[in-house]
């Protein structure tokens, strides 16, 4: 019980549930790439190599961060803040989830093997990126993003014809480093007085929902070229129309003067948008293959 608690504990921090975010759109390049059903050892491979990417960066992460969470407010109660981890059960579980990552590059094909060092240092090399760039924001979306090629090269062993998955990259990217501005509205105070380099940080409020917002329309173009790139039918241009609407509406909830529905911008709206978009992508290549 205390190891399975303090499994609870990390999954906690590392906030496991978040995997909803990217999960989907590299479900999805995987799709594409098969045009249909992947088989079971590119789904096996995929998941596993996703949830061991995300776990190990985002442990690393915490760990990295450390001594900011102990002093900010918001994240003084986190596990490893609060001695409910320690840091070796956190560098041991950091280091088996390499492990996964790294196993599942081997279990899919030698290109995946390759290049999982390069994706791995990407995904890692977010974590410091805070420290001295206002790109942060950006390289996190990017970090996030090429789960998407990596899932196409998963399934087809090559980048040859990968253009819709780097179009779904570039999706992702913008996306989810625009609701990182927002997110990251919470902790301005805190990384102005400690000299971090966030958006919110150094140019304000205003100007954070207005980048926020102007990269959420560049999620949808990118959307609909990728979209373009596979031949998709009706039902994903319908569910990218919706997903223009989810986004306005997560920009009209979220004012200069009222930042208190941040959570539901984030978390609810968000894991709405991923999950349906898969749905729409993978309902309709089941309809064209009729």
């Amino acid at each position: 019980m205390p190891f399975f608690r303090r499994l609870m504990a990390v999954l906690d921090m590392i906030k496991f549930h978040h995997t909803v975010f990217a999960l989907p759109f590299a479900l999805l390049a995987m799709a594409w790439a098969a045009q249909g059903w992947p088989g079971w050892r590119a789904c096996a491979g995929v998941l596993a190599a996703m949830v061991g990417a995300r776990s190990a960066a985002m442990t690393f992460n915490r760990l990295a961060d450390r001594k900011y969470d102990a002093q900010n407010p918001r994240t003084s109660k986190w596990p490893l803040s609060t001695g409910a981890v320690s840091l070796p059960f956190a560098w041991g579980f950091f280091l088996v989830s390499v492990a996964l990552f790294f196993a599942a590059a081997w279990f899919l094909n030698p290109l995946c093997l390759a290049l999982s060092p390069l994706a791995l240092l990407v995904i890692l090399g977010y974590s410091y990126t805070k420290r001295f760039t206002v790109l942060c924001h950006l390289i996190l979306g990017f970090a996030d993003g090429i789960s998407a090629p990596g899932a196409w090269i998963a399934v087809t062993g090559t980048l040859e014809g990968s253009a819709p998955a780097w179009w779904l990259c570039a999706a992702l990217t913008a996306w989810i480093a625009g609701f990182d501005y927002l997110y990251s509205l919470q902790d301005r105070e805190f990384d102005r007085e400690h000299g971090l380099h966030s958006w919110p940080a150094l140019y304000g409020v205003v100007s954070t929902l207005w980048v926020s917002a102007g990269l959420h329309v560049m999620t949808l173009g990118f959307m609909a070229v990728a979209a373009f790139g596979v031949g998709v039918g009706w039902i994903v241009w319908a569910a990218l129309a919706a997903t223009g609407m989810a986004l306005v509406y997560e920009h009209l909830i979220v004012r200069p003067s009222d930042l208190s529905r941040l959570g539901a911008a984030f978390f609810s709206v968000n894991g709405y948008i991923s999950v349906g978009l898969f749905l729409a992508g993978v309902t309709d290549l089941w309809l064209r293959s009729r």
